[in-house]
């Protein structure tokens, strides 16, 4: 039976057990995660938040982050502006990027969720509004929502990865990780 946690990873620290190069130092996995033989199954960038999925099962850690197997991963997204209707359809219908064409993306304007503060909080302009989407891609380029809102003209201010499949974050809190059987 594999084992696999369901880490909430708080804004700035690196989706590694160690920080190889850099001159300053980073916080990492390892500052929170003491369990052996586990390895992330994906990235999630060190200015995101929310919810990465580790094991110690080689195949398990491949189904969940090979593309191929277009597991859902959900964002809650806090973007700069207001979201309108054109702007989410394209969202749902691929964006254009560098790379190429994304594949659709369910989105949609929600309230504001209940999460915890982020530290650093994001920036607040006064003038420019700020808004929430939920949306759920399945596939994962770097820094694909990122750069999906931006290309609709809603920079991101905050992302929290909500949920990877069946995988969610409900009651777990940053920095902390519940250990499942699978």
């Amino acid at each position: 039976m594999a084992r696999l946690l369901l880490f909430n990873k708080p804004f700035g620290v690196l989706s590694q057990f160690t920080d190889r190069g850099s001159p300053t130092v980073r916080a990492t996995l390892s500052d929170f995660i003491a369990a052996k033989g586990v390895y992330p199954a994906g990235r999630l960038d060190r200015d995101s938040e929310g919810l990465l999925l580790l094991t110690d099962d080689g195949r398990l850690q491949a189904r969940i982050a090979d593309p191929r197997f277009k597991l859902p991963k959900t964002y809650l997204v806090q973007v700069e502006g207001e979201p309108q209707d054109d702007a989410l359809e394209r969202l749902r219908q691929g964006v254009q990027l560098k790379d190429g064409m994304t594949l659709p993306a369910e989105a949609q304007r929600i309230d504001a969720p209940d999460l915890w503060p982020r530290d650093p909080p994001i920036r607040v302009r006064k003038s420019v509004p700020d808004s929430w989407l939920q949306l759920t891609i399945r596939e994962g380029r770097n820094r694909q929502v990122r750069r999906m809102t931006a290309a609709v003209g809603l920079p991101t201010l905050r992302l929290v990865r909500w949920s990877i499949g069946d995988w969610t974050l409900s009651g777990i809190a940053p920095g902390q990780f519940m250990e499942l059987r699978v």
